[in-house]
């Protein structure tokens, strides 16, 4: 996605990623504005990220999403290849 600004245009990168439903709960009631990734597709602040909510005991997806924004990203006291992206909830379908 692309995004004009004043400034000239930014690439806005939408990652769909799966996400178990605890912690899908989490991020739209807001108790959690954190993902904790492998950062294997070199996610960068101001990127959406599509959470799509995954039941590993059908091991199917559900159809519940929600679209977040990073925020924030730091590798502090992580393992190698992993970063905590900051979020925050846009909306949900």
């Amino acid at each position: 996605m692309k995004v004009f600004t004043t400034s000239g245009v930014y690439e806005i990168k939408e990652h769909r990623v799966k996400i178990f439903p605890s912690y899908f709960e989490a991020q739209v009631n807001n108790s959690k504005n954190f993902e904790i990734r492998k950062n294997d597709r070199n996610y960068q602040v101001g990127d959406l990220l599509l959470l799509e909510e995954y039941d590993p005991t059908t091991e199917n997806y559900t159809g519940r999403e929600v679209h977040c924004l990073i925020t924030y990203m730091t590798t502090f006291k992580q393992a190698p290849g992993y970063v905590v992206l900051g979020t925050k909830k846009l909306g949900t379908v």
